[in-house]
């Protein structure tokens, strides 16, 4: 574990080292090196850590407190500068170690091309898969300036190591005209309005959640590098984790924070609940 986890630095609050006797993993990635607008995802999971501590452990929607909860921070992937595609490797490595370890992965970006590799090692143990996606944005270009694993291919890389092929993109509002012929013709785009009732016929299939925070209006989350207006508020979020409650989430993912971009630290701390509610769902 040692050579993929650097521990140096905070870590989430009610956390150990040890993921001994542990349900949840949680590790970071601080990884923004194809960021198209504003860079600064690297410094989103340090940031996620260090305001923790001022969140308190209960969360209402779930009537559930982390300290039942025995949950692990693994660190900091070790990851190489520079291209994705090894960093997605890595990514991948560090998550098949979480799960050898028989904790459920929860994974702090870092920008949204990281996914795919915690999504191709979880649907390897859970082939029936199912992906829910909470973004402003369809993610679904082949390529973007050059590059197929940038985050703007996020979920185009993920439909290609998801078994199922099953994604739902929940109130998706920017993108390509081709993205939103695609979004309506799958069937995959939910509107905010039908989010339980699409999600309810899933109940006891396995799902994994990626959590790209411009989802949220940036009139409370303006520290990501793409905002997009006509965003969701933290009772769109809570609605969300209540349907939630009833499933079998196996692993997600928190990505997109920029932390410099909020002077007021506001957007680091919704990020920093967003991953209690995870680790809640997730340690069920």
């Amino acid at each position: 574990m040692s050579t993929i986890f650097d521990t140096d630095g905070a870590i989430y609050m009610g956390s150990r080292r040890d993921p001994a006797g542990c349900s949840v993993g949680l590790f970071g990635v601080p990884y923004d090196g194809t960021t198209s607008f504003r860079p600064g995802t690297r410094f989103g999971p340090a940031a996620i850590r260090e305001v923790s501590s001022g969140l308190e452990t209960y969360c209402p929607q779930l009537d559930a407190d982390l300290e039942e909860v025995a949950f692990a921070d693994l660190g900091a992937v070790d990851i190489p500068f520079g291209a994705p595609e090894p960093v997605v490797a890595a990514v991948k490595q560090a998550t098949e170690a979480v799960l050898d370890l028989g904790l459920k992965p929860l994974m702090l970006g870092g920008e949204h091309s990281i996914s795919s590799g915690a999504v191709a090692a979880v649907a390897e143990r859970h082939p029936d898969l199912v992906l829910v996606q909470l973004d402003a944005h369809a993610d679904l270009r082949h390529e973007w300036l050059g590059a197929h694993h940038s985050h703007a291919c996020a979920m185009r890389r993920c439909l290609e190591v998801l078994p199922s092929g099953k994604l739902l993109q929940i109130a998706i509002r920017s993108g390509t005209r081709e993205e939103f012929v695609e979004l309506r013709r799958e069937q995959r785009l939910v509107a905010i309005e039908q989010m339980a009732e699409a999600l309810k016929p899933l109940r006891g299939s396995p799902l994994y959640l990626t959590v790209d925070l411009d989802w949220f209006d940036p009139a409370v989350m303006p520290g990501t590098g793409t905002p997009e207006p006509g965003g969701f508020l933290w009772s769109h979020f809570a609605a969300l984790v209540q349907e939630l409650g009833h499933h079998k989430l196996v692993g997600a993912d928190v990505v997109e924070l920029s932390p410099q971009l909020d002077p007021t630290g506001v957007s680091n701390v919704l990020a920093a609940k967003v991953v209690r509610s995870l680790i809640l769902l997730l340690g069920r």
